[in-house]
């Protein structure tokens, strides 16, 4: 029960959010504050994966349509449709508030991933993947939709993580794999590195361990 947690842990961090994990945790209050800490612990150990898809991705695609388009703010000359004209806007105005011009590097450095996952999406498919954004992803092996689906999830996994969501309940192993065969499509090499650094396999297999509490969550 939310009444057995100490007051000082629900002020902190909420009756409404604490709420989902006792009862994701049926009730068990010690249980619920367990999984709370493992499922920031287990966002942490996902950041670093998503921080490479992210990256890569936006550079890639970057470079092919500054190619296309023969100028690095190729926003400018794209033919956007009015939802993606709206978040290069979000971007120029994110820019502004810093005080910051809104130079291309900084323009691509606001622009959210879901910005870049949407330039992949259905409405963009003859003028601009056919044509030019393919060539961000040599080593793809599936269909425009398919990495269109695959990334548009990815986006999602990510919000939750940024906006501290719980993400527990997700298949965490498919969405880890997921983000490596993303990454794979656009840059393999990253994709071995980052797998050196990860530590996502030891804190997903802890779960069990440190719901019952012989294993204290990290991060």
């Amino acid at each position: 029960m939310i009444e057995r947690l100490p007051e000082w842990l629900v002020r902190a961090l909420s009756r409404p959010r604490l709420t989902r994990y006792v009862v994701a945790a049926q009730g068990e209050s010690l249980t619920a504050v367990r999984l709370y800490w493992w499922n920031v612990e287990v966002c942490g150990a996902l950041y670093g994966p998503l921080h490479c898809l992210e990256l890569a991705l936006r550079n890639a695609l970057h470079d092919q349509m500054s190619r296309k388009y023969g100028r690095s703010d190729w926003w400018e000359a794209a033919p956007l449709d009015w939802q993606t004209k709206r978040l290069v806007m979000e971007a120029r105005r994110k820019c502004e508030r810093r005080r910051a011009a809104p130079t291309p590097d900084s323009m691509v450095a606001e622009l959210s991933f879901g910005f870049w996952v949407s330039l992949l999406s259905r409405s963009y498919d003859r003028g601009l993947w056919v044509p030019t954004l393919h060539k961000a992803f040599p080593y793809l092996d599936q269909p425009r939709k398919r990495l269109y689906d695959g990334l548009s999830s990815l986006v999602l996994l990510r919000n939750r993580i940024m906006h501290h969501e719980p993400v527990h309940h997700r298949n965490l192993s498919a969405d880890h794999a997921k983000i490596y065969r993303m990454l794979g499509y656009i840059i393999s090499e990253l994709a071995i590195e980052a797998k050196t650094m990860d530590r996502f396999p030891e804190v997903l297999a802890g779960r069990r361990a440190s719901l019952g509490g012989t294993r204290p969550a990290r991060f």
